[in-house]
């Protein structure tokens, strides 16, 4: 797919860029860089493939779900200017 800088344009009005002609001329050679280095990728014949996640048969270590603070509520609410029922109570902004 090539584009053309009627459609380089097109897309700059549509994204509110202001381009001059030579920004467009660039714009269009690396947007079809980008669209030519895909269309190479789409050739690759990927049957028999399995999809994958990452590039690298990788785990993220996980940590045990265990509480690490002390519960300390009844502190915070302590000095809160208004406290009802557990809950901190705030002005309104909302009508």
């Amino acid at each position: 797919m090539s584009l053309s800088l009627a459609d380089v344009e097109k897309v700059a009005r549509l994204a509110r860029l202001a381009m001059n002609e030579q920004e467009i001329q660039a714009a269009q050679a690396q947007l079809n860089n980008i669209f030519g280095l895909i269309a190479e990728m789409q050739a690759v014949d990927t049957t028999g493939i399995a999809p994958m996640s990452h590039a690298q048969d990788v785990a993220q270590r996980l940590r045990p779900d265990v509480v690490s603070e002390t519960n300390q509520r009844e502190a915070f609410q302590a000095i809160a200017p208004q406290v009802e029922q557990g809950l901190y109570l705030v002005p309104q902004v909302i009508e």
